[in-house]
Protein backbone atom coordinates (compact mmCIF):
# COMPACT_ATOMS: atom_id res chain seq x y z
CA UNK A 1 0.00 0.00 0.00
CA UNK A 2 1.36 3.68 -0.76
CA UNK A 3 2.03 5.91 1.46
CA UNK A 4 -0.56 8.70 2.22
CA UNK A 5 2.47 11.10 1.27
CA UNK A 6 2.86 9.52 -2.16
CA UNK A 7 -1.05 10.22 -2.98
CA UNK A 8 -1.00 13.33 -1.78
CA UNK A 9 0.76 14.55 -5.41
CA UNK A 10 -2.06 12.85 -7.26
CA UNK A 11 -4.46 14.44 -5.35
CA UNK A 12 -3.63 18.16 -4.84
CA UNK A 13 -4.17 20.80 -7.02
CA UNK A 14 -1.66 22.01 -10.02
CA UNK A 15 -0.35 25.10 -8.00
CA UNK A 16 1.94 26.91 -9.32
CA UNK A 17 3.64 26.60 -13.39
CA UNK A 18 3.72 28.71 -16.02
CA UNK A 19 1.86 31.56 -16.15
CA UNK A 20 -0.86 31.53 -18.41
CA UNK A 21 -1.18 32.98 -21.30
CA UNK A 22 -4.36 36.00 -20.20
CA UNK A 23 -1.96 36.81 -17.24
CA UNK A 24 0.35 38.67 -19.71
CA UNK A 25 -2.60 41.66 -19.56
CA UNK A 26 -1.64 43.55 -16.29
CA UNK A 27 -4.66 45.10 -16.11
CA UNK A 28 -6.76 41.44 -15.88
CA UNK A 29 -8.45 39.49 -13.21
CA UNK A 30 -6.47 37.07 -14.57
CA UNK A 31 -3.05 38.51 -14.24
CA UNK A 32 -4.11 40.11 -10.69
CA UNK A 33 -4.89 36.18 -9.02
CA UNK A 34 -2.13 34.66 -10.76
CA UNK A 35 0.29 37.25 -8.95
CA UNK A 36 -1.90 36.67 -5.97
CA UNK A 37 -1.82 32.99 -5.63
CA UNK A 38 0.46 31.64 -8.64
CA UNK A 39 -2.30 28.97 -9.53
CA UNK A 40 -2.52 28.65 -13.58
CA UNK A 41 -6.27 27.02 -13.43
CA UNK A 42 -7.18 29.56 -10.35
CA UNK A 43 -5.95 32.55 -12.87
CA UNK A 44 -6.86 31.13 -15.84
CA UNK A 45 -10.89 31.00 -14.95
CA UNK A 46 -10.76 34.63 -13.18
CA UNK A 47 -11.94 36.46 -15.55
CA UNK A 48 -15.00 34.61 -16.79
CA UNK A 49 -15.91 34.59 -12.77
CA UNK A 50 -15.46 37.78 -11.96
CA UNK A 51 -17.75 39.00 -14.96
CA UNK A 52 -20.31 36.41 -14.09
CA UNK A 53 -20.25 37.58 -10.54
CA UNK A 54 -20.51 41.24 -11.67
CA UNK A 55 -23.34 40.31 -13.71
CA UNK A 56 -25.51 38.92 -10.86
CA UNK A 57 -24.70 41.69 -9.21
CA UNK A 58 -25.86 44.15 -11.68
CA UNK A 59 -29.04 41.60 -12.22
CA UNK A 60 -30.11 41.60 -8.78
CA UNK A 61 -29.21 45.41 -7.94
CA UNK A 62 -31.47 46.04 -11.01
CA UNK A 63 -34.74 43.81 -10.01
CA UNK A 64 -34.52 45.36 -7.01
CA UNK A 65 -34.53 48.98 -7.86
CA UNK A 66 -37.05 48.27 -10.82
CA UNK A 67 -39.25 46.59 -7.96
CA UNK A 68 -38.96 49.89 -5.80
CA UNK A 69 -39.87 51.86 -8.77
CA UNK A 70 -43.37 49.51 -9.65
CA UNK A 71 -44.00 49.42 -5.97
CA UNK A 72 -44.29 53.61 -5.21
CA UNK A 73 -45.84 53.61 -8.64
CA UNK A 74 -48.23 51.25 -7.69
CA UNK A 75 -49.02 52.30 -4.29
CA UNK A 76 -49.58 56.38 -6.15
CA UNK A 77 -52.45 54.59 -8.55
CA UNK A 78 -54.26 53.06 -5.34
CA UNK A 79 -54.13 56.06 -3.79
CA UNK A 80 -54.71 57.95 -6.74
CA UNK A 81 -58.07 55.12 -6.60
CA UNK A 82 -58.96 55.83 -2.63
CA UNK A 83 -58.92 59.32 -3.02
CA UNK A 84 -60.57 60.66 -5.93
CA UNK A 85 -60.76 64.52 -6.82
CA UNK A 86 -57.98 64.74 -4.20
CA UNK A 87 -54.53 66.08 -5.91
CA UNK A 88 -51.69 64.28 -5.03
CA UNK A 89 -49.74 66.98 -3.86
CA UNK A 90 -52.37 68.23 -1.58
CA UNK A 91 -52.24 64.55 0.03
CA UNK A 92 -48.26 65.02 0.05
CA UNK A 93 -49.02 68.24 2.13
CA UNK A 94 -51.22 67.11 4.08
CA UNK A 95 -54.01 69.39 3.64
CA UNK A 96 -57.20 67.79 3.15
CA UNK A 97 -58.73 67.04 6.31
CA UNK A 98 -60.02 63.61 7.30
CA UNK A 99 -63.71 64.92 6.80
CA UNK A 100 -62.49 66.26 3.69
CA UNK A 101 -61.20 62.73 2.05
CA UNK A 102 -64.02 60.75 3.09
CA UNK A 103 -66.13 63.14 1.39
CA UNK A 104 -64.32 62.95 -1.92
CA UNK A 105 -64.32 59.52 -2.53
CA UNK A 106 -67.34 58.40 -0.51
CA UNK A 107 -66.53 55.67 1.53
CA UNK A 108 -64.07 53.23 2.58
CA UNK A 109 -65.09 50.63 0.80
CA UNK A 110 -62.78 52.31 -2.40
CA UNK A 111 -59.65 53.18 -0.65
CA UNK A 112 -60.04 48.96 1.01
CA UNK A 113 -60.57 48.59 -2.46
CA UNK A 114 -57.22 50.16 -4.03
CA UNK A 115 -55.05 48.60 -1.05
CA UNK A 116 -56.25 45.51 -1.98
CA UNK A 117 -55.57 45.63 -5.52
CA UNK A 118 -52.41 47.42 -5.18
CA UNK A 119 -51.14 44.27 -2.98
CA UNK A 120 -52.45 42.04 -6.21
CA UNK A 121 -50.86 44.16 -8.45
CA UNK A 122 -47.69 44.59 -6.33
CA UNK A 123 -47.13 40.49 -5.73
CA UNK A 124 -47.80 40.13 -9.54
CA UNK A 125 -45.30 42.67 -10.03
CA UNK A 126 -42.43 40.52 -7.90
CA UNK A 127 -43.17 37.61 -9.01
CA UNK A 128 -42.42 38.81 -12.60
CA UNK A 129 -39.39 40.93 -11.96
CA UNK A 130 -37.55 38.40 -9.59
CA UNK A 131 -38.85 35.66 -11.98
CA UNK A 132 -37.19 37.25 -14.73
CA UNK A 133 -34.15 37.57 -12.81
CA UNK A 134 -33.71 34.62 -11.60
CA UNK A 135 -33.99 33.02 -15.15
CA UNK A 136 -30.77 35.74 -16.25
CA UNK A 137 -29.23 34.97 -13.76
CA UNK A 138 -29.15 31.14 -14.41
CA UNK A 139 -28.36 32.18 -17.84
CA UNK A 140 -25.55 33.50 -16.68
CA UNK A 141 -24.17 30.45 -14.53
CA UNK A 142 -24.26 28.66 -17.97
CA UNK A 143 -27.97 26.78 -17.21
CA UNK A 144 -29.75 25.61 -20.35
CA UNK A 145 -33.05 27.26 -19.38
CA UNK A 146 -34.84 25.23 -22.13
CA UNK A 147 -35.71 22.15 -20.05
CA UNK A 148 -36.29 24.25 -17.21
CA UNK A 149 -38.89 26.39 -19.06
CA UNK A 150 -40.37 23.04 -20.90
CA UNK A 151 -40.33 21.75 -16.62
CA UNK A 152 -41.97 24.38 -15.52
CA UNK A 153 -44.74 24.07 -18.10
CA UNK A 154 -45.23 20.75 -17.42
CA UNK A 155 -45.64 21.28 -13.91
CA UNK A 156 -47.64 24.46 -14.27
CA UNK A 157 -50.09 22.66 -16.69
CA UNK A 158 -50.33 19.47 -13.88
CA UNK A 159 -51.36 21.64 -11.44
CA UNK A 160 -54.06 23.91 -13.24
CA UNK A 161 -55.51 21.18 -13.68
CA UNK A 162 -55.67 19.72 -10.28
CA UNK A 163 -55.94 23.48 -8.70
CA UNK A 164 -58.87 24.76 -11.56
CA UNK A 165 -61.53 25.62 -8.79
CA UNK A 166 -58.73 27.38 -6.61
CA UNK A 167 -57.31 29.24 -9.70
CA UNK A 168 -60.87 30.08 -10.94
CA UNK A 169 -61.30 31.53 -7.09
CA UNK A 170 -58.88 33.80 -6.99
CA UNK A 171 -59.19 34.81 -10.85
CA UNK A 172 -62.74 36.17 -9.67
CA UNK A 173 -62.03 37.72 -7.01
CA UNK A 174 -59.57 39.87 -8.87
CA UNK A 175 -62.23 40.53 -11.35
CA UNK A 176 -64.70 41.14 -8.36
CA UNK A 177 -62.42 43.85 -7.09
CA UNK A 178 -61.14 45.19 -10.24
CA UNK A 179 -64.77 46.02 -11.08
CA UNK A 180 -65.72 46.86 -7.64
CA UNK A 181 -68.74 44.45 -7.55
CA UNK A 182 -68.91 44.97 -3.34
CA UNK A 183 -67.17 46.13 -0.52
CA UNK A 184 -66.53 45.97 3.10
CA UNK A 185 -69.73 46.88 4.60
CA UNK A 186 -72.00 46.19 1.36
CA UNK A 187 -75.34 44.50 2.51
CA UNK A 188 -75.56 41.96 -0.84
CA UNK A 189 -77.25 39.11 -2.35
CA UNK A 190 -74.91 36.63 -3.12
CA UNK A 191 -77.82 33.62 -4.32
CA UNK A 192 -76.18 31.53 -1.19
CA UNK A 193 -75.81 34.01 1.23
CA UNK A 194 -77.43 37.46 2.11
CA UNK A 195 -75.67 39.96 4.76
CA UNK A 196 -73.40 42.45 5.05
CA UNK A 197 -70.08 41.84 3.86
CA UNK A 198 -67.17 41.38 6.65
CA UNK A 199 -64.39 40.35 4.66
CA UNK A 200 -63.48 40.54 0.53
CA UNK A 201 -60.40 38.15 0.05
CA UNK A 202 -59.03 36.88 -3.20
CA UNK A 203 -59.87 33.54 -2.76
CA UNK A 204 -62.86 33.62 -0.47
CA UNK A 205 -65.65 36.61 0.50
CA UNK A 206 -67.34 37.01 4.24
CA UNK A 207 -70.54 37.70 4.50
CA UNK A 208 -72.61 37.93 7.88
CA UNK A 209 -76.33 37.47 7.55
CA UNK A 210 -78.88 38.93 9.87
CA UNK A 211 -78.78 35.78 12.04
CA UNK A 212 -75.19 37.09 13.07
CA UNK A 213 -73.99 33.77 10.75
CA UNK A 214 -71.05 34.27 9.14
CA UNK A 215 -71.00 32.82 5.75
CA UNK A 216 -67.42 32.09 3.77
CA UNK A 217 -67.70 31.93 -0.09
CA UNK A 218 -65.88 30.97 -2.60
CA UNK A 219 -65.73 33.75 -5.01
CA UNK A 220 -65.92 31.31 -7.85
CA UNK A 221 -68.81 29.98 -6.98
CA UNK A 222 -70.32 33.14 -7.27
CA UNK A 223 -72.25 33.74 -10.45
CA UNK A 224 -74.95 36.97 -9.15
CA UNK A 225 -74.25 40.01 -6.55
CA UNK A 226 -77.27 41.98 -5.52
CA UNK A 227 -75.84 44.66 -4.20
CA UNK A 228 -77.86 46.88 -1.81
CA UNK A 229 -75.26 49.72 -1.05
CA UNK A 230 -73.71 51.37 -3.99
CA UNK A 231 -74.27 55.19 -4.70
CA UNK A 232 -77.88 54.99 -3.38
CA UNK A 233 -80.54 52.68 -2.16
CA UNK A 234 -84.13 53.31 -1.73
CA UNK A 235 -86.55 52.69 1.71
CA UNK A 236 -90.00 51.20 0.58
CA UNK A 237 -92.87 51.69 2.98
CA UNK A 238 -96.00 49.68 1.99
CA UNK A 239 -98.74 51.03 4.04
CA UNK A 240 -102.30 49.06 4.09
CA UNK A 241 -105.17 51.13 4.12
CA UNK A 242 -108.89 49.98 3.44
CA UNK A 243 -110.79 49.68 0.19
CA UNK A 244 -113.27 52.24 0.77
CA UNK A 245 -110.35 54.78 2.07
CA UNK A 246 -109.54 57.81 0.47
CA UNK A 247 -106.33 57.45 -1.15
CA UNK A 248 -105.64 60.87 -2.27
CA UNK A 249 -106.26 61.97 1.16
CA UNK A 250 -104.33 59.05 2.80
CA UNK A 251 -101.32 59.48 0.27
CA UNK A 252 -101.34 63.45 1.38
CA UNK A 253 -101.37 62.42 5.13
CA UNK A 254 -98.22 59.85 4.01
CA UNK A 255 -96.39 61.86 2.13
CA UNK A 256 -96.91 64.87 5.08
CA UNK A 257 -95.49 62.34 7.40
CA UNK A 258 -92.76 60.69 6.17
CA UNK A 259 -91.12 64.58 5.03
CA UNK A 260 -91.83 65.36 9.21
CA UNK A 261 -89.82 62.14 9.60
CA UNK A 262 -87.51 62.95 7.23
CA UNK A 263 -87.00 66.62 8.67
CA UNK A 264 -87.07 65.29 12.25
CA UNK A 265 -83.49 63.97 12.06
CA UNK A 266 -83.04 61.83 8.91
CA UNK A 267 -81.58 64.82 6.50
CA UNK A 268 -78.37 63.55 6.39
CA UNK A 269 -79.26 60.02 5.72
CA UNK A 270 -81.93 60.98 2.47
CA UNK A 271 -80.96 61.86 -0.53
CA UNK A 272 -84.49 62.84 -1.99
CA UNK A 273 -87.44 63.95 -0.76
CA UNK A 274 -90.17 61.23 0.18
CA UNK A 275 -92.83 60.11 -2.71
CA UNK A 276 -96.10 58.66 -2.58
CA UNK A 277 -96.47 56.02 -5.58
CA UNK A 278 -99.75 55.35 -4.90
CA UNK A 279 -101.42 52.08 -4.53
CA UNK A 280 -99.03 49.23 -5.00
CA UNK A 281 -101.48 46.29 -4.50
CA UNK A 282 -105.57 45.67 -4.00
CA UNK A 283 -106.87 42.17 -2.42
CA UNK A 284 -110.13 41.55 -0.31
CA UNK A 285 -108.76 42.82 2.18
CA UNK A 286 -107.56 46.35 1.41
CA UNK A 287 -105.20 48.18 -0.73
CA UNK A 288 -101.47 48.94 0.01
CA UNK A 289 -100.00 52.63 -0.94
CA UNK A 290 -96.45 52.60 -1.20
CA UNK A 291 -93.76 55.56 0.05
CA UNK A 292 -90.29 55.48 -0.91
CA UNK A 293 -87.40 57.64 0.10
CA UNK A 294 -83.86 57.63 -1.66
CA UNK A 295 -81.20 57.10 1.10
CA UNK A 296 -77.42 56.87 1.38
CA UNK A 297 -76.34 53.60 1.12
CA UNK A 298 -76.99 50.70 4.10
CA UNK A 299 -79.28 53.66 5.56
CA UNK A 300 -82.21 52.47 3.92
CA UNK A 301 -83.39 50.53 6.96
CA UNK A 302 -83.57 53.26 9.79
CA UNK A 303 -84.93 55.64 7.74
CA UNK A 304 -87.99 52.90 6.51
CA UNK A 305 -88.60 52.17 10.48
CA UNK A 306 -88.61 56.03 11.28
CA UNK A 307 -91.15 56.53 8.23
CA UNK A 308 -93.00 53.66 8.56
CA UNK A 309 -93.37 54.89 12.72
CA UNK A 310 -94.43 58.25 11.47
CA UNK A 311 -97.06 57.30 8.77
CA UNK A 312 -98.58 54.80 10.92
CA UNK A 313 -98.98 57.34 13.94
CA UNK A 314 -100.06 60.28 11.04
CA UNK A 315 -102.46 58.02 9.72
CA UNK A 316 -104.37 56.68 12.83
CA UNK A 317 -104.68 60.42 14.24
CA UNK A 318 -105.30 62.32 11.15
CA UNK A 319 -109.16 63.21 10.79
CA UNK A 320 -108.18 63.59 6.96
CA UNK A 321 -107.34 59.63 6.74
CA UNK A 322 -110.66 57.93 9.03
CA UNK A 323 -110.17 55.45 6.82
CA UNK A 324 -106.80 54.05 7.06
Amino acid sequence: MLPLAALLPALAPPFGGTAPDCAADAGSWCARVWSWTGTAWLARGADGTVSVLVSVIGIVLAAVALRTVVDRVISHVAAGVGMPGVTGLLRRRHRVSDAQRIEAFGSARRAQRARTVGSVLRSAASIVIFGTAFMMVLSRFGVNLAPVLASAGVLGLAVGFGAQNLVRDFLSGIFMLLEDQYGVGDHVDLGDAVGTIERVGLRTTSVRDVTGVVWYVRNGTIERVGNASQDHAVAVVDVPIELDADVEAVGRVAERAAREAVDDGLARDVLDQPRVLGVQTVSESGMTLRVTTTTRPNRQWAVRRAVTERVVSELRTSPESPAA
